[in-house]
């Protein structure tokens, strides 16, 4: 699966490292970067993003509304699959990264990447081996995880949330207004979930 990152000032760099560490299968074809100063209103975006480019899938972490407009038109007219994360438009808008749900239209990146699921093993109250089955794409579900094999399950349950919250890329500040949470409350919110159904259908040893 061919996959083409939009980003602006290194918004994706930890998105793109934890799609080359933890999948198979997946290449990066090509990070863009808009690195310049952008001003307020952007009147021709092909002038920063020629709309010449190809792929499976498009995973876009530009900020600026006029960028992220375009490359979601581009995206549509061209039928390329596009994941926007934090954004409103067209395409797959989870609201971090690790909301996204599964869909065919996704593949192989949809299979790895999106709402994290776990996969538990525990001996008495603790748990003996966890796997991660799907993840984050910023390794948070991954790097979470490094130092609770043997641990207590209430203990985990207690302490993942804010390991995740601290591995996590995710803007602290971008608060929703109906929630009221932020996207790294969100994320520790459905990694704790994920770890409470892995743990109730686990195998004991």
């Amino acid at each position: 699966m061919e996959i083409i990152v939009f980003q602006e000032r290194g918004s994706g760099e930890l998105k793109v490292a934890g799609v080359e560490n933890y999948s198979d299968g997946i290449t990066i074809k090509k990070t863009i970067s808009i690195d310049e100063f952008l001003p307020d209103f952007i009147e021709d975006p092909e002038d920063y993003i020629s709309s010449a480019f190809q792929a499976d899938l498009v995973l876009n972490y530009l900020k600026h509304p006029d960028l992220v407009d375009y490359i979601m038109r581009i995206c549509k007219e061209k039928g390329i699959v596009i994941v926007s994360p934090g954004k409103k438009g067209t395409g797959f808008t989870p609201f971090t990264c690790c909301g996204l749900g599964r869909n065919e239209k996704l593949g192989t990146y949809g299979e790895k990447f999106g709402l994290p699921e776990y996969k538990v093993v525990l001996q008495g109250d603790r748990i003996k081996e966890i796997q991660v089955m799907r993840g984050a794409p910023c390794g948070a579900t991954w790097d979470a995880l490094q130092e609770y094999i043997g641990c207590c399950v209430d203990d985990v349950l207690t302490r993942l949330p804010r390991q995740v919250q601290y591995f996590c890329s995710a803007d602290p500040s971008g608060f929703d207004p109906v929630s009221g949470k932020s996207p790294v409350h969100f994320a520790g919110y459905v990694h704790i979930a994920a770890l409470k159904k892995a743990i109730e259908e686990a195998g004991e040893e």
